[in-house]
């Protein structure tokens, strides 16, 4: 009688090795059929350059033609189509007229196969590595705080007295007139969060009994998330503007991510004619910007990751309170490098 072999040829057989997918995230939204798309491909780069452990998910919406969609598919992002989301009609006029789109953003709370994400705009670009990011304490809602030092500002009573959060000591909140101070407010175009159906439920929820205001998804955000909301320091967010309102705030050597929402500074667009724009500083970040864009050793099809790999960051310090209480408390951070 021949030997039954089944357990034998099933106890040899090698077992597959199969890779657990990431459960963290970049993610980044696009719209339309215009040139935004140059803005997702350089951040992919970019977040290739840095060595980042971590895909981009690019949220796009029905317009995005499908050439465009092939770019992103052949650079190696992960290309997700969401529905718009519209907030209530009401009389607002946005500060820019194409902010009404970007309530579509909350879309990416429904992205439940990653534990952790972070948000980044199309026009922002990645100069470090900030995986780091991934492992603050869970629970809270972390981005960078805005300026309302700009003239977008003009309908806040921030703008009219003067006051702004990036520097509150040089014009006191009055409190006797207006009331407490308003709360942190953070700029929307980077942000560490939680998916959750839960909250992707209860935002679009909120949002359909939320008039829209002028800074459209980012007041939504900002309101929606007051209580959790912790600052982090602006070199993981750098808005240009930053750079002539608030110089003494920013070291440009230390900066990680930054920000090219100002008027005329998208790389891709960049004449150096609009106010601001023809600056040492600014011509400096745009070319950086190109550099990594027309870098062919960063497309998808070329690229080979490096062996050596990007030693952990000691987070302590990041949670440790750079100011004495009743002031700002940042969570702080050596550079990653």
């Amino acid at each position: 009688m021949a030997p039954d072999l089944t357990n034998a040829a099933t106890a040899t057989k090698p077992t597959a090795i199969v890779a657990s997918p990431p459960t963290r995230a970049y993610v980044t939204f696009l719209a339309g059929n215009g040139d935004y798309v140059k803005g997702v491909v350089g951040l992919m780069k970019g977040i290739r350059k840095v060595g980042s452990k971590y895909p981009l998910v690019v949220a796009i919406l029905p317009d995005v033609p499908e050439e465009h969609r092939q770019i992103l598919v052949d650079q190696g992002c992960i290309v997700r189509e969401i529905e718009p989301v519209y907030p209530p009609e009401n009389q607002t006029q946005f500060a820019m007229a194409y902010y009404v789109i970007n309530y579509s953003k909350l879309r990416i709370w429904e992205f439940v196969e990653y534990e952790k994400m972070i948000y980044l705009d199309g026009d922002i670009q990645v100069y470090e590595n900030i995986d780091h990011l991934f492992d603050l304490p869970d629970g809270q809602f972390y981005a960078v705080m805005d300026c309302f030092c700009e003239k977008t500002w003009s309908h806040t009573p921030q703008y009219r007295i003067g006051y702004c959060q990036q520097c509150p000591d040089k014009v006191q909140w009055p409190g006797a007139e207006l009331g407490p101070p308003p709360a942190l407010y953070f700029n929307a175009g980077m942000f560490v969060y939680h998916p959750s159906l839960a909250t992707y439920d209860d935002l679009l929820k909120t949002v359909k009994v939320t008039p829209p205001t002028p800074f459209a998804e980012q007041d939504f955000l900002n309101m929606y998330f007051r209580d959790i909301y912790r600052p982090i320091p602006p070199i993981y967010n750098l808005v240009l503007a930053m750079l002539w309102r608030h110089p003494e705030n920013i070291d440009l050597d230390k900066v990680k991510v930054v920000h090219y929402c100002a008027a005329g500074s998208k790389p891709w667009r960049y004449t150096g004619k609009e106010m601001n724009m023809d600056r040492e500083d600014i011509k400096m970040l745009v070319k950086k910007w190109w550099d990594v864009y027309e870098d062919e050793s960063l497309d998808y099809k070329n690229y080979v990751a490096p062996a050596v790999e990007i030693e952990p960051m000691n987070l302590q310090p990041f949670l440790e309170a750079m100011s004495e209480a009743g002031a700002i408390n940042y969570a702080t951070a050596p550079s990653a490098a």
